[in-house]
């Protein structure tokens, strides 16, 4: 289990000797299509064999981090195991060598494989949501809540009414404020500290005329289900606003719970986080959005519509907000997620869940008893935060020191920087896919890290292939090119 990087044999391109044999010779050759003005006269690019290369980049990405090698708990963004035939399935040549202007008028004939998937899946997530209808054109969940929120937005001036704020609780994702602006609104942050969540109390005073809606993630950053979102859905709606979901911890409820019965209106969810297809190193992602009935008219364009025994694509919709991405987003990644729900039905995305609950419920038990868990007597749902903050009081010791000494462990930091509500916050996510001995595992490492001695702590890690920087020089004095 313990991760450890031997270098003795996998020395990269720079740090080899001069010696080496030279395999391919660069050559300067003019191109017809490039302007001569453009062209270098020394390219300054080294003659290697071909070992030479293949050995340089196997040897970066055996310095890579990732849920193929390592336990990955990274609390908020569910970096679960992707299972390795769903690529197979994306790199179908129907899929994968799929030009987008296909999908022009008249040409519907050639594409009706792609449609019908794009129509299949559309209605799996209908049945998993409670939803009428989505668009696969966000390519991310912030990309997906600027979609929610816009829809919101073109709904309520469509009833010619100018609300202007959306409550984003504290325990909230990020992103939603930013969204929200973004959409024009202005964002009324509640705090939530009293119980993890929101409160149907703190709701009311704003439920009026100028209210347009709500965003909550559920569950919340502290891995909390609200037990008052039916409450609060039904406070939100008397006043005539909207309740938007933010799905990226949708991974807890896959299956066992529908957000159109709790109250939303509009949910975002991430193929990259839920649907197991591959998340990090800045995408690709996908943010689907879904809609209640009343809303379905403001998805963006084009729709995916059958038509008799085939299917088609709809672009005159009277009240839609328009395009958001060229067709459809990041199409692959809708491909695997499609295979992932197919090959696990129902049931199977339902123990998604219930091992997802499971295994972050077990991890709570036994880290309370060395670190301190806010909000320890309640159920969390797929993960949970830790908080070190009387650790650094007692010892010196801060959840960052905590987060590089895992490293030398085998185990991916967690995320330390979010939620902002939670002082020193150590966000643990195990996800399904990881088994009892890794669990175990994890608990123990993280048992010796904190008592590890606080001075030689904070020069961790020692064998990964970056030790500890100086953060607040790396950020003022940034340089990309060294």
């Amino acid at each position: 289990m313990p991760f450890s990087i031997d270098s003795t044999f996998r020395k990269m391109i720079f740090s080899l000797p001069d010696s080496r044999h030279s395999g391919y010779i660069c050559e300067q050759k003019t191109s017809p299509q490039i302007d001569e003005k453009l062209l270098r006269r020394e390219v300054n690019l080294p003659d290697l064999s071909e070992a030479d290369v293949v050995r340089h980049y196997t040897s970066l990405s055996q310095d890579n981090f990732s849920v193929d090698t390592n336990f990955y708990p990274l609390g908020s963004c569910t970096m679960k195991y992707n299972p390795k035939i769903n690529e197979a399935f994306a790199s179908l040549d129907g899929f994968m060598r799929l030009h987008p202007h296909i999908f022009t008028e008249g040409a519907f004939d050639k594409s009706q494989g792609v449609l019908e998937l794009l129509y299949e899946f559309e209605r799996i997530l209908c049945s998993l949501t409670g939803m009428s209808a989505f668009t696969f054109q966000p390519m991310a969940g912030a990309n997906g809540e600027f979609c929610g929120v816009a829809i919101m937005a073109k709904y309520h001036k469509k009833n010619k009414q100018k609300r202007r704020y959306i409550i984003v609780p504290d325990a909230s994702h990020g992103t939603n404020p930013a969204s929200a602006a973004l959409a024009g609104f202005e964002v009324i942050s509640i705090s939530t500290k009293e119980t993890g969540y929101l409160q149907a109390k703190d709701v009311l005073p704003y439920a009026n005329e100028e209210l347009a809606g709500v965003m909550m993630t559920m569950p919340n950053t502290l891995g909390l289900f609200n037990p008052q979102v039916k409450e609060i859905a039904d406070i939100v709606h008397k006043a005539g606003g909207l309740m938007y979901y933010d799905g990226a911890n949708f991974n807890a409820l896959i299956g066992m719970a529908r957000p159109f019965d709790m109250g939303f209106d509009i949910v975002h969810l991430n193929l990259h986080k839920t649907f197991a297809t591959p998340h990090g190193l800045g995408g690709p992602g996908s943010g689907p959005v879904g809609v209640a009935m009343r809303l379905q008219d403001f998805l963006p364009v084009p729709r995916v519509v059958k038509q008799g025994t085939g299917y088609a694509l709809q672009e005159d919709v009277k009240d839609s907000i328009g395009r958001l991405a060229p067709f459809f987003g990041n199409f692959l990644v809708i491909v695997k997620a499609y295979a992932y729900c197919l090959s696990l039905g129902l049931e199977g995305l339902k123990d998604v869940a219930k091992t997802a609950v499971l295994n972050a419920n077990y991890l709570k038990e036994k880290i309370k008893r060395f670190l301190d868990v806010p909000y320890a007597d309640a159920v969390c749902m797929h993960e949970f935060v830790a908080s070190a903050e009387r650790l650094k009081k007692e010892k010196g010791i801060s959840a960052m020191d905590i987060a590089k000494g895992l490293i030398d462990k085998g185990i991916h930091p967690p995320t330390v920087y979010f939620p902002l509500i939670v002082k020193e916050a150590i966000m643990i996510e195990p996800t399904e896919t990881e088994g009892l001995p890794v669990l175990d595992y994890f608990v123990e490492a993280l048992k010796e890290v904190i008592n590890q001695d606080a001075q030689e702590l904070k020069n961790a890690p020692y064998n990964s292939p970056v030790s500890r920087v100086d953060e607040v020089k790396a950020a003022k004095d940034l340089d990309l090119c060294a």
